[in-house]
């Protein structure tokens, strides 16, 4: 099992709030500008599972956010789609780990990613689950997900680009 790193003091991961909305899309618009999404998508995530949204607060402003919640196994949901609750989750989904260049190599990653791992496992899911992009695939599987290689996930990557894969983390 993976521990939870020592997080650079200059970073704290902190909840989300409505008032960071607006810091969150910009961020996002700087970090991924090829998968634009609408103040709504975090509007949304936040009102899906307001316990997986954080910010990433440095000396001088916002460094990073994460959007995650319970969702269905091998079902990622296109981007820039608003999402209604479901009854049964399988897995707990990331749909976005955003830092800033300059976070890079904080532990600030491995830290988020070690405390979703403990919430999914606190509501009872077996497993985490993302898309990986931008050539993130090394960083998740340092964190121990997997490549998800399935063919029936070609169409739902769609419009995550070329390079994207699908990861799974056990979490038994």
């Amino acid at each position: 099992m993976l521990g939870i790193a020592a997080l650079n003091p200059s970073y704290a991961w902190r909840p989300m709030t409505a008032g960071d909305l607006s810091s969150v899309k910009a961020l996002a618009d700087v970090i991924h500008p090829e998968f634009p999404e609408t103040d709504a998508v975090f509007a949304n995530r936040m009102a899906l599972h307001a316990g997986g949204c954080e910010v990433l607060d440095g000396n001088d402003g916002l460094k990073g956010y994460v959007l995650s919640h319970p969702w269905q196994d091998r079902a990622p949901p296109p981007l820039d789609a608003v999402l209604e609750p479901i009854a049964s989750p399988s897995t707990y989904y990331i749909h976005d780990l955003a830092l800033l260049a300059e976070t890079r190599g904080s532990g600030a990653g491995t830290a988020i990613v070690g405390l979703l791992a403990a919430r999914a496992r606190t509501l009872g899911l077996p497993n985490m689950t993302l898309v990986a992009v931008n050539n993130s695939v090394h960083f998740w599987q340092r964190q121990g997900f997997t490549v998800t290689d399935d063919p029936a996930l070609g169409a739902k990557l769609l419009s995550y680009g070329d390079q994207a894969r699908f990861m799974t983390r056990d979490l038994s």
